[in-house]
């Protein structure tokens, strides 16, 4: 299993380990980078692929001069690595919203973990703005971030699509990623999703970071409208 890197964005790094055997045509598993004069570290994978996600890490950037680690919420392949991270790193932090930090990273963390608050994480070269996303796609304390310099959102499990795919398409994400909800049903049909998804769109996005598949390049207010129709459409139908 190695971790391919690719550069998505000036300065923004998809770290993308592809592992057969989930679903037919395999899954993505992916990490952002961030650089700067204090790099960020979207997702850390987890445990068992640290190994490899800190190798890929390396290629870019020393793995002990990362500054910020963050996730969209508690799952083993969006954080189980982090405390591992945090040893590599001795001036790493976690940065997350205020309620994942009470609900459980003050306890998990082997650093404190630091709360983001409105005004953005300026790490030099990139402006990063959290945005809470309770339930959306899942978990309570979800939440993204938005870096207003490049115009890109981590989009964390939004628009997870299966399959060994290209780091960066201008092609459509949202019917590979309904036909993925499809087969997971990962996502929570609630009444916070479409006006989530619309907050998101209205940031007007140029580039989506996408956790598992092909991040995307282009109208991504369009993407986030569309992929909002279509679990509105999943909704009506059950």
């Amino acid at each position: 299993m190695d971790t391919e890197v690719d550069e998505i964005g000036p300065g923004i790094y998809r770290l993308s380990t592809w592992i057969p055997g989930i679903t037919e045509h395999g899954f993505t598993f992916n990490q952002f980078l961030l650089m700067g004069d204090e790099p960020f570290l979207f997702h850390t994978g987890q445990r068992f692929l640290f190994p490899q996600v800190s190798e890929a890490v390396s290629r870019v950037v020393p793995l002990s001069t990362l500054r910020w680690i963050s996730f969209g919420h508690l799952e083993a392949d969006e954080c189980g690595a982090m405390n591992l991270f945090l040893d590599a790193a001795p001036n790493a932090e976690v940065v997350h919203g205020e309620l994942a930090c009470m609900l459980s990273l003050s306890d998990m963390c082997d650093r404190p973990p630091v709360a983001a608050g409105e005004s953005p994480v300026d790490i030099g070269g990139h402006r990063l703005r959290f945005i809470p996303t309770p339930h959306v796609p899942h978990n309570w304390e979800a939440g993204l971030w938005f870096d207003e310099t490049t115009s890109t959102l981590l989009a964390g499990d939004l628009f997870t699509h299966t399959g060994r795919c290209p780091a960066l398409t201008e092609n459509d994400v949202v019917g590979p990623a309904l036909q993925a909800e499809g087969f997971f049903h990962a996502t929570g049909l609630n009444s916070n999703l479409a006006p989530t998804l619309a907050a998101l769109a209205d940031l007007r996005p140029t580039t989506l970071a996408v956790m598992h598949g092909s991040s995307y390049r282009g109208d991504g207010a369009a993407q986030l409208r569309a992929l909002s129709d279509g679990y509105a459409a999943m909704g009506t139908a059950s």
